[in-house]
């Protein structure tokens, strides 16, 4: 597998996790967010294991060998982006949807922190100015235009920014966690471990939160599961973005892979102009150049490194 191919593997990975995003938010009104959450794993299970099996007859080998590292690790990866999905999709009930995307991105600052302190891994000069350029683009986006903020300056600091920043932070932490786990695996080949993790991860995702639903909001849980279509769609693009994520992530490091990522953002503008009307400010596209110049520059950076 070429050095590069990580990039058109982010890109791609980047494109389902916005059909997932924008299937997911339909769901909230009717279901609520924490089933509206719930479909993206149990619908996407099938598929990752599909997906699994397809890669065992093209492997002709056996498995990877689960170990406690790449549990503790897969464990951590799977409970935070649990946790990082509710938080984007309360996000969304409150704000637009590309804005809530956006704030999600602040996840770039943390990764560096996480995966210096956790896998030892801290990043170049080249990556720290991409992150800068890219986290000022997502601040310009985050910004709640003058008509909605009314006389407080405490009103920047709206519900709908907590939510994104804590999605960050729990992004953040899944990044690293399946990171880490892809690791964790030794020399098995990205396109194996990838769809591997992914199985453990929903599996586990699955389990946790239809227990908890189950029992606190079995109503809300139904009327998710009984949106077939559009939960279909949901767990399908879903489990194609995870895949695509670990295999990334066992290939390059998570700081590179989530700027590259960035290109969600960019694809979310499309999707909130096309499909929910939200009209774009000279400020956002700003905001858009400067994440653009972000991805750019990772990958040219990674292109001269190999």
């Amino acid at each position: 597998m070429p050095a590069w191919s990580w990039i058109p593997i982010v890109l791609a990975a980047a494109g389902a996790q916005t059909v997932r995003n924008a299937a997911q938010r339909s769901l909230i009104t009717s279901a609520g967010t924490l089933p509206a959450t719930l479909v993206r794993f149990v619908y996407g299970l099938p598929f990752a294991i599909a997906g699994l099996a397809l890669v065992l007859v093209l492997h002709h080998g056996p498995l990877p060998s689960p170990n406690a590292a790449f549990v503790g690790w897969i464990t951590l990866g799977a409970m935070a982006q649990l946790v990082a999905t509710a938080f984007l999709l309360a996000a969304m009930a409150q704000r637009s949807f590309i804005v809530a995307v956006a704030y999600s991105k602040t996840e770039l600052l943390q990764i560096v922190l996480y995966s210096a302190v956790l896998l030892h891994e801290p990043v170049g000069p080249p990556v720290l100015v991409a992150i800068g350029l890219a986290t000022l683009g997502v601040l310009l986006l985050s910004i709640v235009p003058a008509a909605g903020r009314g006389q407080s300056r405490l009103a920047w600091l709206s519900p709908a920014a907590g939510l994104g920043l804590a999605c960050g932070a729990s992004f953040a932490l899944s990044a690293v966690g399946f990171r880490g786990a892809a690791l964790a695996l030794g020399d098995e080949p990205a396109w194996v471990t990838g769809p591997y993790a992914v199985v453990w991860a929903q599996a586990m995702q699955s389990a946790v939160l239809a227990a908890w639903l189950a029992v606190r909001d079995p109503r809300g849980m139904d009327r998710a599961l009984r949106e077939w279509r559009i939960s279909l769609l949901a767990g399908f693009s879903g489990a194609l973005a995870s895949t695509g994520w670990v295999i990334a992530f066992a290939l390059r490091n998570a700081a590179d892979v989530r700027t590259v990522g960035l290109a969600e953002v960019i694809y979310g503008y499309v999707v909130s102009r096309r499909f929910f009307a939200e009209r774009v400010s000279t400020r956002e596209l700003a905001g858009i150049a400067l994440i653009a110049a972000g991805i750019l520059l990772v990958s040219v950076s990674a292109g001269s490194s190999t």
